[in-house]
């Protein structure tokens, strides 16, 4: 299956995992060849814990994948989530050895390598160095400081951090499940690029990915990625409560949830009830809607306020960071109804439903464009951009880079050397030597 256009993104969620294959068409856009879901059992949270059900689950999805687009997978580029993901700012800078020579790509190689040096809490390792803006000479509010010239580069750096624990096992899955891990992204920038346009990135947004053990926020401005956070929340502990709160068994909180749920409680009234039938020749349980949308609204309250912390941590109070596109809803959480007038009543923010169409084929059928998945086209999507970039097989670990002539979110390390090209190799060097650590790193954790 080793075409240029063609990449198979695997996100593994807490309620579901999706392979999902895509190709580019010739008008640039995504098109699905083929979906497999299975039902995720090993994943708590966004982390894996029993990685046996999880290589099943992850082999069910790929084999219906194959088997809906008459494919072989062989590599896949992954997600990663989870309540352990946390990111911060940081500032670096080089001084470079002769400032009448223009800043290229390896002066800024070079301050990111920097970056990854960074000393980490035990057990920490860095997944993403997103620069933000460069100075040059102290010039500040650079975006391309590429063709400047200067003696002293430095640059403002958002950095994402996950644990290595994780990271390791999700890529034991993967392995076990005999495919070959291709890239890691981090699942609120995949969502992101799905379902985010240019206009909203360089406006301001807030994308909220609603998933079912963890919410994703991932904050632009400016076309820039500027915050990140996982919230250890999400749909499921919605369906606790209600399981909780009525007597009923998951399943059946699960379809009451879907079918009947609401998050705004004034909606139903008091004489709307709905009946479930009894365990084994018990009585049939009799539950009104206005309820059931209570418990609903209680919950995803707290949720959304957790998330509008979030972005007021990062800074939507003044006036320069404003996100004057509002926020974006997506994930399965987000087909709740009466959600997005719930969030806009709590945030003051305006909201709409994000659905992961922005840069698929138009003939793509209604299945694919529901926002449960948001992260798989956005997996598959940055994967396309990268094989397009560099027409190489995948690379190890997925590196961002926010350069304009690279499209926002893409990875840029390489698994094999394909070229010798002195050009390239001077460009390439530090990422593969950290592809290379990278793969020795899962190599060793087997």
């Amino acid at each position: 299956m080793e075409h240029d256009n063609i990449a198979v993104g695997l996100d593994i969620g807490t309620t579901k995992i999706v392979a999902m294959i895509g190709k580019r068409n010739d008008y640039g856009k995504m098109e699905i060849l083929g979906i497999g879901k299975a039902k995720s059992l090993g994943v708590h949270r966004g982390v894996v814990n029993n990685i046996t059900q999880t290589i099943q689950s992850i082999q069910q999805a790929v084999q219906d994948a194959e088997t809906s687009s008459g494919m072989k997978i062989e590599e896949v580029v992954v997600g990663i989530a989870g309540q352990h993901i946390r990111s911060l700012q940081h500032s670096d800078y080089i001084t470079r050895a002769n400032s009448d020579e223009v800043i290229d790509e390896d002066d800024i190689d070079r301050l990111c390598n920097q970056v990854h040096k960074l000393v980490m809490l035990p057990g920490e390792e860095i997944i993403h160095v997103l620069p933000q803006d460069y100075k040059v000479d102290g010039q500040a509010e650079i975006t391309e400081p590429k063709g400047m010239y200067g003696g002293r580069l430095e640059a403002n750096f958002h950095v994402v951090v996950g644990q290595v624990s994780s990271i390791r096992n999700i890529g034991r899955c993967v392995k076990s499940s005999g495919l070959q891990l291709s890239g890691i992204t981090l699942e609120p920038l995949a969502s992101a690029n799905a379902v985010l346009s240019r206009e909203e990135k360089e406006a301001g947004v807030a994308l909220i990915d609603i998933g079912g053990g963890t919410t994703d926020l991932a904050i632009f401005k400016d076309g820039i990625i500027r915050h990140t956070a996982v919230i250890p929340f999400g749909g499921n502990v919605i369906t606790e409560d209600i399981k909780e709160g009525c007597s009923i068994i998951e399943k059946q909180a699960e379809l009451l949830k879907i079918k009947f749920g609401s998050a705004w409680p004034g909606e139903n009234k008091d004489n709307e009830i709905v009946s479930i039938p009894g365990l084994r020749g018990r009585e049939p349980k009799e539950i009104t809607l206005k309820n059931l949308s209570k418990i609903i609204h209680a919950r995803v309250v707290e949720i959304i306020e957790q998330v509008y912390l979030e972005i007021k941590n990062y800074g939507h109070e003044e006036q320069k960071k404003k996100l004057i596109a509002g926020i974006v809803l997506t994930g399965g959480g987000a087909q709740l109804q009466h959600i997005k007038q719930l969030v806009e009543y709590i945030t003051g923010m305006d909201t709409r439903i994000g659905y992961p169409n922005e840069h698929l084929a138009g003939d793509s059928d209604a299945e694919t464009t529901s926002p449960m998945y948001a992260t798989a086209v956005g997996l598959v999507l940055n994967s396309l951009e990268t094989k397009n970039k560099t027409n190489k097989p995948y690379p190890a670990t997925a590196v961002f880079d926010n350069s304009p002539k690279k499209e926002d979110a893409s990875s840029v390390v390489n698994e094999e050397e394909t070229e010798t090209d002195v050009e390239t190799e001077k460009r390439r060097g530090f990422f593969d030597r950290w592809a290379e650590k990278f793969k020795d790193f899962l190599d060793n954790a087997e």
